[in-house]
């Protein structure tokens, strides 16, 4: 039965195919070739217009907030001027450098800060913005020169050391007499106020930077109780480690640390919240309103709240055993450093190394946990915590040389018994909570699979 063309038409649907050849597609008429240059006239390298943002590389710190925009432009050349004429006018003038006196010292001097006016300009920036790029600069190159400093001694004998470290200060270089503070150990009033200190103030202000870089309660809490079970454990070397029970634990974990800490993370929940609205200086109205810009110039310009997650991961578990392990040797080195080299714990470079450390650990931590959370974005480590890590273990390999011969108490088995135990936790810890599923996952895998049929 065939039907009528007008019927056939009806049953084609809207979406039915259509021989290509019943279709007549337009055809577009061809562009004409453009003309080279612009407008036909050809374009030189000097026409381009430089203002705009593809055409130039920004640097890191242009790219923030320019509150001060001078502080923000790229010196270089003006910094070496500057520093060519000051480094010209020291060694050239002799009210500066008489003749006949020991010019060595001045010029060991020009070397570091010659050193840090390079690291300052030429340095990769780091995690820190404010109070300004620079200044982070001028702090890992102080910490290099630290390290460079340590490896120099590494080869060095402790006889040796402890003369060279006469020249910077002609009062070192004797013996310091050995003070324990577990003497009277009674638990009255007259006691615990002779055992307040400038110490107390020391351990609190600590702590405070302590919970700053780690912005963690449990890491502080741990590396406080830890530090005192090291002091307990190291008794036998270092008579000053030797204190009262409650000393340990009310004065030290109770109070002053536990005062730092609680004052810290209170700060780090404070820059967590705060509502950060930067404003150039030139767009602040008022002396009052550009004062308070000027000031906030040294706060932080965001803040990152770390969330560790030691138990996540055995990546991450590794990560927070070997963090606390590297604070606990940075808390215990300059005790050794102090004791090896008979400095005062009050003396200037004890101070200074204290310092130091605060700052360099500040952009370590902030590397570390970006490397750790982040590495997608945080490709290698970062500069500050490479250095950082670094430096701790030349200072242990330092005092383990030196320690050769000047420790004769052998290590208490008590001692002995209870890290070891210790370590065996923080081994069976991961195994039992990353290991042992792991492995029943890959027998699971490995069960659930087909066995090939008999031939």
């Amino acid at each position: 039965m065939q039907h009528s063309s007008s019927e056939d038409d009806g049953m084609i649907s809207p979406i039915s195919s259509v021989d290509d050849s019943d279709v007549t597609m337009p055809i577009a008429p061809e562009a004409p070739e453009p003309a080279p240059g612009l407008n036909g006239n050809p374009v030189n390298w000097y026409d381009a217009d430089r203002t705009e943002p593809y055409t130039r590389i920004e640097p890191f710190q242009e790219r923030q907030d320019t509150s001060i925009e001078f502080f923000y432009k790229p010196v270089t050349l003006t910094a070496l001027a500057a520093a060519l004429a000051a480094l010209g006018y020291v060694a050239t003038t002799q009210d500066v450098l008489e003749e006949g006196r020991d010019k060595r010292r001045v010029g060991a001097y020009a070397a570091v800060a010659g050193f840090l006016v390079f690291s300052m300009i030429q340095f990769r920036d780091g995690p820190f913005i404010r109070p300004h790029p620079a200044f982070w600069r001028v702090v890992l190159g102080m910490n290099l020169l630290y390290e460079l400093a340590l490896v120099f001694l590494l080869f060095q004998d402790l006889n040796s050391a402890r003369a060279m470290m006469t020249y910077l200060d002609p009062n070192l270089g004797r013996p310091l007499p050995e003070k324990s503070y577990a003497e009277n150990c009674a638990l009255t009033p007259q006691n615990i106020w002779n055992a307040i200190d400038i110490f107390c103030l020391a351990h609190t202000l600590g702590w405070f930077g302590k919970a700053l870089i780690l912005r963690d309660y449990w890491f502080c809490w741990i590396l406080s109780i830890a530090f005192e079970l090291a002091e307990y454990s190291l008794q036998h070397q270092l008579p000053n480690f030797a204190e009262c029970w409650w000393d340990h634990w009310v004065l030290d974990v109770l109070i002053c640390n536990w005062l730092g800490t609680y004052a810290g993370m209170k700060a780090c929940q404070y820059f967590e919240v705060k509502h950060y609205t930067w404003r150039g200086f030139r767009q602040s109205r008022g002396i009052r309103s550009k004062t308070k810009r000027v000031l906030t110039q040294f706060s932080p310009h965001d803040f990152t709240a770390f969330q560790w997650h030691g138990t996540a991961s055995l990546l991450h578990y590794v990560t927070v055993v070997m963090l606390l392990a590297v604070f606990l040797a940075a808390e215990l080195n300059p005790f050794y450093l102090k004791s090896l080299l008979w400095m005062e714990p009050d003396h200037p470079f004890v101070i200074a190394r204290l310092a130091g450390v605060f700052l360099c650990a500040l952009p370590a931590g902030r590397e570390l946990y970006q490397y750790i959370n982040d590495p997608r974005k945080a490709v290698r480590m970062g500069q500050h915590v490479w250095l950082m890590l670094a430096t701790i273990g030349t200072e242990l390999l330092v005092i383990v040389k030196w320690s050769k011969g000047q420790f004769s108490a052998p290590l208490p088995t008590r001692v002995r018994v209870a890290w070891s135990i210790g370590a065996a936790l923080l081994v069976l810890y991961p195994v039992s909570q990353f290991g042992v599923p792991s492995a029943r996952r890959y027998l699971r895998r490995g069960s659930g699979k087909p066995r090939a049929k008999a031939q």
